[in-house]
C-alpha cells in the first residue's frame, strides 16, 4: 500500500492560478496508478467558502471511499467562529479524517487547534516557511499530531526546510511531508536526523507528478520497514487506523 497525503480535488471560485480554479484529478489518477499508488489523501482548492469546497470534495471521495481519504480545510481566521462546526460535519457527515490549513489564508489558530483536539485529528498546515510556529503547536498541543508539508516551504526555503528538521527532532508530535521538496539532501537529512517515522509522502497533486514525487521516497534508500512508514504507515498511524 502506497498513501500519498497530499492531494487537492474539486473546483475553487477564483482565477488567480490553478490553485484557486480547479483541480481535476483525471491526469493524477492515472500517474499515479502507474506509480503504484493505491490511496490519497484529497483536500480542496483554494475557496472563499470552505465549507462549500469541502461539501465537493466529500462527494469525489463518496465516489471511490476505498481510493480516497478526505481532509476538511478550515479557513483560521474567517471559519474562526465555525470551525468546531466545519470540522463536526466533514466527521460525521463526509467521514473526513483530518484538517488541512494554510498560511495563506490566515495563520493558524487556537480555533483550528480545539477541533483537531475535540474530534482526534491530525491538522495538515502549510506555514509557508513560516516554521517557528511549530515551537508553539508543540508546546500548546502536545497532544495534537501536525503535518508539516513540503519540509516547511514550498518556496524551497531552505533556511525554513532546515529549521523544520530541528522541529522534527525535538517535538514528537510534528511532522513533515515530502511533497515539491526539491532539494534532495534536505529530505535525506531530514530521515537521517528525524527518522522515517516523523515523514509522509506527499504529491502536491494533481499539479506535481505523484510519481516524480514518489522517486524521491525510493531514491532514499530506506529500509524496507522505514519505507513502508513513509508510505503509508505513518499516515494510517496519525489517523488511527492500522496498516
Amino acid at each position: 500500500m502506497i498513501i500519498d497525503s497530499h492531494c487537492h480535488a474539486g473546483r475553487g471560485d477564483g482565477l488567480s492560478g490553478p490553485w484557486d480554479s480547479a483541480a481535476p484529478l483525471d491526469h493524477y489518477l492515472r500517474r499515479a496508478m502507474e506509480a503504484g499508488i493505491t490511496q490519497t489523501v484529497l483536500f480542496s482548492t483554494f475557496h472563499s467558502d470552505y465549507g462549500l469546497a469541502n461539501t465537493e470534495v466529500a462527494r469525489i471521495v463518496a465516489r471511490r471511499p476505498q481510493r480516497f481519504h478526505g481532509f476538511a480545510v478550515v479557513h483560521a481566521e474567517r471559519d474562526r467562529a465555525r470551525a468546531m462546526a466545519l470540522v463536526r460535519q466533514a466527521v460525521e457527515e463526509f467521514g473526513f479524517v483530518g484538517i488541512k490549513v494554510h498560511r495563506h489564508d490566515a495563520p493558524i489558530n487556537r480555533a483550528v487547534c480545539e477541533a483537531a483536539r475535540a474530534f482526534g485529528l491530525p491538522v495538515l498546515y502549510d506555514p509557508a516557511g513560516e516554521v517557528a510556529v511549530c515551537e508553539l503547536l508543540a508546546r500548546e498541543y502536545p497532544d495534537v499530531n501536525f503535518i508539516i508539508p513540503h519540509l516547511g516551504s514550498f518556496a524551497d526555503d531552505w533556511r525554513a526546510q532546515l529549521a523544520m528538521i530541528d522541529h522534527l527532532v525535538r517535538h514528537p508530535n510534528i511532522h513533515a511531508d515530502t511533497s515539491g521538496v526539491r532539494r534532495f539532501d534536505l529530505l535525506v537529512e531530514a530521515a537521517r536526523r528525524a527518522g522515517a517515522r516523523k515523514l509522509l509522502f506527499g504529491s502536491d497533486g494533481p499539479w506535481l507528478h505523484p510519481g516524480v514525487e514518489l522517486a524521491k521516497i525510493h531514491a532514499l534508500g530506506l529500509s524496507a520497514s522505514d519505507a513502508a512508514l513513509v508510505l503509508g504507515g505513518n499516515f494510517l498511524r496519525l489517523i488511527g487506523r492500522r496498516p
